[in-house]
């Protein structure tokens, strides 16, 4: 034991030490022995020992995870806390083998249930960085069997650097807030690159796209919920679809729910704010207690911008009738006047609020305006937009990227939808070009009367700065909103 009374310290398979950190059920004997959950911390946390603090972000808490009859271990991922090692961003080849390592130490404790020599009765939760370990974790260590990945990835190279522009906002806080800690040189390297150029070499890209999950998510066959943001901006709703989709396909037991919180800030109504942490407490009591009795509830389960939850059985395509707009417009490729950063009203917000506010979109100045008036609705509008342009410009000197930044704002609340803002490959050689694109996902009941806005913007303070100076004609902007159909989605009590 080392540390205080709670702690351990484990020797992972490269001589690294693993700072862990245990909780058990004060009730849980060798005779009668509990079940066991695993939380893993956010990027450059130390594990939590907290033991009678509430979870953010939807992350349960140990205190509700013991009241729910659950042994608790929690860890310093290598490279932060009281771990040793280099943090090598949940690699397979490392963390998840240090994770395998507390699975061996957790088989050994008195206070564990086993379903087997050296396997533990064990589920796992925690969110972002502690709810990627748990999707390459399951992957690669069968004796894991629950998991509630919340605010996760399935891929950095969508996540950090979608249409190859990199996610500087994002970058600049997680770079900043690990540099103290051990950490892989890529990562700062990336976020220097960034800085410089807009764009990241090929090393770089490449040493992210290794970290997955992506391809590892095809190895799960633990049951998983996935727990994802309308508002995140790093993580966004895509993630989770995708990895949803790739479980599905595979016959895994999995449901995905969306709430009003994240690597983002909530301006709108949350809801319940106990449905998160009541579905992950069903989840593990179903698939680590083994109590059939449990209902988790629908397969599917999102909120729109008033509080109102929807649900059904499983996630599918909107199949319903588009939401179309279309228009034409010139923008010019200037610093000025572009998408946010947002002002968070008194009162307002969030956990993250003053780590995301300088970061997270808003209504732009200098942009081409597509208006959607939304006739009849509510509409149920979940999914990815699709957007399709026809364009010609030019563009100033320079060796950084060419490209304009789409989103879309809510007019009765001046809020950028789910603060997504989608960034654009352009080629600007006064050629005619033309490029359609899926935006990013977002969860909207637009309602009849209401109207909705097309952003089609020069830069944006999520992302790295384009090339500047020129302008792009686009001749024409077609605009599609994926719409429910009636029937493929309830409204539900909250």
């Amino acid at each position: 034991m080392a540390g205080s009374a709670s702690d351990i310290d484990l020797l992972s398979f490269d001589g690294t030490v693993i700072r862990g950190h245990w909780f058990p059920l004060e009730s849980a004997t060798a005779q009668d022995p509990a079940p066991t959950v695993l939380m893993g911390p956010g990027w450059s946390l130390a594990g939590d020992t907290a033991v009678d603090a509430v979870g953010i972000l939807g992350v349960v808490g140990i205190a509700t995870l013991r009241d729910a009859g659950y042994n608790v271990l929690t860890w310093d991922p290598r490279g932060f806390g009281e771990s040793t090692g280099v943090a090598q961003v949940n690699s397979k080849d490392f963390e998840a083998r240090d994770v395998s390592q507390l699975l061996d130490w957790v088989a050994t404790q008195p206070a564990a249930e086993l379903d087997g020599e050296r396997n533990p009765r064990v589920g796992m939760v925690g969110g972002s960085y502690g709810g990627g370990i748990q999707l390459v974790t399951a992957a690669t260590d069968c004796r894991v069997d629950a998991i509630v990945p919340v605010i996760a990835w399935n891929s950095l190279k969508s996540s950090l650097f979608r249409a190859e522009t990199v996610k500087s906002g994002w970058a600049g806080i997680l770079s900043d807030s690990s540099s103290s800690d051990s950490v892989d040189p890529h990562v700062q390297h990336a976020q220097d690159s960034a800085l410089a150029t807009g764009t990241l070499d090929a090393e770089d890209q490449a040493w992210f796209i290794a970290r997955g999950p992506a391809e590892l998510v095809n190895q799960i066959t633990a049951p998983t919920l996935i727990v994802q943001g309308t508002v995140d901006t790093l993580f966004t709703l895509g993630e989770g679809i995708t990895n949803y989709n790739i479980l599905t396909k595979n016959g895994v037991p999995v449901s995905m729910l969306w709430y009003c919180d994240g690597h983002g800030v909530c301006l709108t109504d949350p809801g319940d704010p106990e449905r998160v942490s009541r579905a992950v407490i069903a989840w593990l009591d179903r698939y680590v207690g083994e109590d059939e009795s449990v209902v988790t509830g629908d397969g599917f389960d999102i909120i729109d911008q008033d509080g109102l939850r929807y649900t059904s059985t499983r996630y599918e395509v909107a199949a319903g009738t588009p939401l179309t707009a279309s228009g034409s417009g010139t923008l010019g490729l200037s610093a000025a006047g572009g998408s946010g950063p947002v002002v968070i009203p008194d009162g307002k917000g969030s956990a993250l609020s003053g780590l995301v506010e300088s970061i997270t979109p808003a209504v732009a100045q200098n942009a081409v305006n597509v208006p959607l008036q939304v006739q009849g609705g509510p509409h149920l509008v979940v999914g990815a937009p699709e957007l399709t342009l026809s364009y010609s410009g030019t563009n100033g000197t320079g060796q950084r990227p060419t490209r304009v930044f789409a989103q879309l704002v809510d007019s009765s609340s001046g809020l950028v939808i789910g603060n997504q803002v989608t960034p654009i490959a352009v080629t600007l050689d006064g050629a005619a070009h033309k490029v359609s694109v899926p935006l990013e996902v977002i969860a909207f009941a637009a309602k009849a009367g209401s109207t909705l806005t097309l952003q089609i913007v020069a830069t944006t303070v999520a992302y790295a700065e384009p090339q500047f100076g020129g302008q792009i004609d686009f001749d024409s902007i077609e605009l599609s909103l994926p719409v429910m159909a009636p029937g493929q989605m309830t409204k539900t009590a909250t």
